[in-house]
């Protein structure tokens, strides 16, 4: 029986997607549930699977191609006995050094999951090398992750820098180039950053933070809240916690502009920007006022290996009512961070740097961390701004003013 292969029904926020990978081509067999092909929207990547055994039948759009919500992509033949590596057989005709990878993938010593050996590929790794977790022993795509991050610069990631040679040393006077269409996610960052700029009269307010309370309290209970909680410690929830009880102190930095209304919102929910290989993404914390330092970080450590793997759903990253991005983590001092429409500001952390201070007329070197606040100056005046960012600074160095909100 014959029946259609569909683009998702996509959320309200995404008009279109494109078809990114066909993992399956017309003629190859397909069991149940297995990923046949991806379609990326602007916010994340959707995976489309097989509804039976059978056969891709028909590739209706191509890779490349724009679909709408709910759009027929292509065909398929249910029952039907297929080739079970079509795409092997275009390799034997690919330059010998492909040929193992082939070799090894079709030699049934580890099975792999479409999308794992799509990144195995990608990373000159031996599918025989990687332990399978999934069913019947199956190498799943995190599986392949974790064995590349647990090998920076083990034997099977080795060949990748090698591979990429050719295209570094080339002869002298040659000047390559490479051009490749943006993603739609990237495109979307960069419409809403321009959109960001051109409609908003965003202005940043910066002040310094001393990070050696913090990095007091962290050092004296990290073993036993780990050892409570599962999970480290880190920054990121001290700054969620100060924010959640300064927003709540400042309501129009927790609020957002709707054509000529002013919203103001009477909940937290503060998105975390997070940087992967496809862009920033920014998974929200839903009413972090209720949740705990312990609740953050497992919170933050989930969205983090989501968006790793491109798991992040459409409504882990709408609604968000206010931002913090954290640019230290890759060496920044100091910027001015641009707002995430349409909340009215955005938090930015940066690099904590030993500074001499003046401290009791006496000079001390001191962990300090320069903090930005950009806002849009049309619902926030720079008062409200200055000591929304002021009453941050305050709780983080004394950090008993979080749990006495005062």
């Amino acid at each position: 029986m014959s029946t259609e292969i569909k683009a998702p029904v996509f959320p309200e926020s995404v008009a279109e997607g494109t078809v990114a990978t066909w993992h399956k081509q017309p003629g190859e067999a397909c069991s149940r549930d297995e990923l046949i092909v991806d379609i990326e929207t602007d916010k994340v990547v959707l995976e489309v699977v097989a509804p039976a055994d059978g056969v891709i039948e028909e590739v209706v759009k191509g890779e490349g191609d724009t679909v709408e919500s709910g759009e027929v992509i292509g065909k398929f033949k249910e029952g039907a006995a297929g080739e079970s590596k079509p795409a092997e057989s275009k390799k034997e005709s690919a330059p010998e050094a492909e040929a193992p990878k082939a070799e090894s993938a079709a030699s049934g010593d580890a099975i792999l999951s479409p999308a794992a050996r799509k990144l195995a590929e990608e990373n000159s790794i031996d599918p025989n090398a990687i332990k399978g977790t999934g069913k019947d022993g199956r190498v799943t795509k995190e599986d392949v992750q974790n064995h590349v991050d647990s090998k920076p610069s083990g034997g099977t990631a080795a060949p990748q820098p090698a591979a990429q040679m050719p295209e570094v040393n080339v002869a002298s006077g040659e000047r390559p180039e490479k051009r490749v269409p943006m993603t739609r996610l990237r495109a979307s960052i960069a419409k809403r950053l321009v959109n960001a700029q051109q409609s908003a009269a965003m202005l940043t307010t910066f002040n310094e933070v001393n990070m050696a309370p913090i990095m007091e309290l962290r050092k004296q209970y990290k073993e036993s809240f780990e050892k409570r909680h599962g999970i480290k410690l880190g920054f990121m929830s001290f700054f969620t916690k100060a924010a959640t009880e300064a927003l709540k102190r400042f309501p129009a930095v927790n609020a957002s502009i709707d054509g000529n209304d002013m919203v103001y919102h009477g909940y937290q929910d503060i998105g975390v920007a997070v940087s992967t290989d496809r862009g920033l993404v920014v998974p929200v914390l839903r009413d972090s006022d209720a949740m705990g330092l312990a609740d953050i970080e497992k919170k933050i450590v989930e969205y983090g290996t989501k968006a790793k793997e491109g798991k992040l759903g459409i409504e882990e990253m709408t609604g968000g009512t206010f931002t913090i991005t954290n640019g230290g983590i890759f060496g920044s001092l100091i910027s001015t961070p641009i707002l995430n429409p349409p909340q009215t500001a955005i938090l930015g952390m940066h690099k904590i740097q030993e500074r001499p201070m003046a401290v009791n007329g006496k000079v001390e070197i001191l962990p300090m961390m320069y903090l930005a606040l950009s806002y849009d100056h049309r619902m926030i005046d720079g008062k409200e701004a200055v000591q929304f960012l002021v009453a941050i600074k305050e709780m983080l160095e004394d950090p008993a003013r979080i749990l006495l909100d005062v």
